[in-house]
């Protein structure tokens, strides 16, 4: 199990743990887009949507692509990601809840979930031969639409 942590209470910043509790990498979200920077193992992972008011959201290492992640609904808060020819389906528990589900052919495969009601620390449960840049693509998935929400709320 993976764990995300933000850098301070407002920021967007993220740490990811692993299940020792040592920091393997860091998320940055970008302010304005749906973008941001993953680092991991002393490389450096473009995350980003590939327009301003739609598109794929993508991670992409060196200018190649590792996953994408498709909304097949503006309505619903889920995404069709795929990565080396396998397709997930990554969405929301129920319309009110931040737990997302990962499934795969119609099986739920792991999850990405608050820790407690009122926090953004997220607990990571992600199939280990999904390589982990990618499931860590997919927790910013799930970050973005808290942003989204957060965002929203405020305004």
């Amino acid at each position: 199990m993976l764990r995300a942590e933000p850098k301070s209470w407002f920021s967007w910043k993220f740490t990811i743990f692993d299940e020792n509790d040592e920091a393997i990498a860091a998320i940055d979200i970008g302010w304005m887009r749906e973008a941001g920077e993953l680092k991991l193992d002393g490389k450096s992972y473009r995350l980003f949507r590939e327009s301003l008011f739609g598109g794929a959201f993508v991670i992409e290492e060196d200018g190649v692509e590792l996953a994408r992640a498709e909304k097949p609904s503006a309505l619903f808060r889920s995404f069709t990601v795929t990565n080396n020819g396998r397709e997930y389906g990554l969405r929301a528990a129920s319309p009110v809840e931040r737990t997302f589900i990962l499934s795969e052919n119609g099986r739920e495969v792991g999850t990405v979930r608050p820790v407690h009601a009122l926090t953004r620390k997220a607990a990571i449960v992600l199939p280990e031969d999904i390589a982990l840049p990618v499931r860590i693509f997919m927790t910013w998935l799930v970050l973005v639409l808290w942003k989204r929400d957060d965002e929203g709320s405020t305004g």
